[in-house]
């Protein structure tokens, strides 16, 4: 694990390392009982679940700051990241509860502080006022358009964050599709950065966050799919 992180440019401490692996086991043995991954060999889930999570540290510093996963799933990438960073104050939220219950059983049996889970949808749980516009980073590996994740996450993000889209090569037509709802919510796209691991073309998209998500977003899920932001 140790030498394919360092070949894309990834160091992690001994003890963060010890942890994915223990992560992976858990992975492994829960996806029996339940849908977790479709990725099964040991090797393929470092490289496209752990390393691709991990990416984000070679283009942005997350030391410290606060950071919410939304649509986590497995905990990709904000479990991977917390791991590799304990002093991320780490928020993992997702919409089914048996998820979060796997998740709870990583985070116990390695003793990780400062991360909580939240059983929610991001549309409803960004109006918490607790919660809106109160993280550093929004990240999501979630399978949507541009368009659908910034009205799920820029309303996270406090004004001078950011928010980072997991993407694959094909994004070009996404962002431009985007503009508009970027500009609606407050945010403006500072850059991509495109990478490889091992033969796949990745991506992540950077959004900043430069003003107030007017209070009327994000809207319900029906609506952001029928009447999304263009």
């Amino acid at each position: 694990m140790d030498k394919i992180f360092e070949e894309h440019g990834i160091l992690i401490n001994r003890e963060s390392a010890v942890q994915l692996e223990f992560y992976m086991d858990l992975l492994l043995s829960w996806n029996e009982k339940m849908n977790l991954t479709t990725i099964t060999n040991r090797e393929e889930i470092v490289v496209k679940h752990f390393l691709d999570s991990l990416m984000l540290l070679k283009f942005e510093e997350i030391k410290g700051q606060s950071l919410i996963d939304i649509g986590t799933g497995a905990g990709f990438p904000g479990l991977v990241l917390k791991i590799a960073e304990n002093s991320l104050n780490t928020t993992l939220m997702d919409s089914l509860s048996k998820r979060l219950v796997f998740l709870n059983e990583v985070i116990s049996k390695l003793g990780l502080e400062n991360i909580k889970l939240n059983h929610s949808r991001a549309e409803d749980l960004a109006h918490d006022f607790d919660l809106r516009e109160s993280f550093d980073i929004a990240a999501s590996r979630a399978v949507a358009k541009v368009n659908t994740l910034c009205e799920y996450a820029l309303p996270y993000v406090k004004i001078g964050g950011i928010f980072v889209a997991y993407k694959g090569p094909e994004y070009s037509e996404e962002l431009k599709e985007a503009a508009s709802a970027i500009e609606t919510l407050g945010g403006e796209l500072e850059r991509v950065e495109e990478f490889k691991i091992k033969e796949h073309s990745r991506s992540l998209i950077f959004i900043r966050k430069l003003s107030q998500t007017p209070p009327n977003y994000p809207r319900k899920s029906n609506t952001i799919a029928k009447k999304p932001i263009i």
